[in-house]
């Protein structure tokens, strides 16, 4: 049997994962970064994006969401705290390509430096968000 590490995928509203993994991938903010058990300690803020977990004795990686927030790793646990977190199956596309729309759209039409950087802050989720969808076409 493969080592494993605890992970813990918790959002807002709800805990989304909780079990072991053999390694897990995370968006963090200056990169991905592919953590495996016994990994060194680390505390870093991640960006939105995809987290990858592959499961002991299970071939394909499971996919969440995530809309930023914190990683803190320990040599035997992984915690990743996010404001919004949504399981790889459950991404709506449509509602994804309308959020860009809508994003790109307040950028044309900013009012303020302020509603500029919030529209760029949703374009940029809203990518992420896309991506993932991708990256799970690609696996099925």
């Amino acid at each position: 049997m493969a080592m494993t590490i605890h992970v813990d995928i918790v959002s807002a509203e709800a805990s989304l994962f909780s079990g072991v993994a053999e390694y897990v991938i995370v968006p963090a903010a200056m990169g991905e970064v592919g953590i495996y058990p016994r990994h060194t300690q680390m505390l870093t803020n991640i960006k939105a994006g995809s987290v990858r977990i592959k499961k002991p004795d299970v071939a394909e990686e499971e996919l969440i969401f995530v809309s930023g927030g914190m990683l803190e790793v320990q040599p035997h646990m992984i915690t990743i705290l996010s404001d919004t977190a949504i399981r790889g199956k459950d991404l709506d596309e449509s509602r994804a390509l309308e959020a860009k729309k809508r994003a790109e759209e307040a950028m044309k039409n900013n009012a303020s430096t302020m509603d500029y950087a919030k529209a760029q802050a949703e374009l940029a989720e809203a990518i992420a968000q896309i991506a993932a969808i991708e990256r799970l076409r690609k696996h099925h």
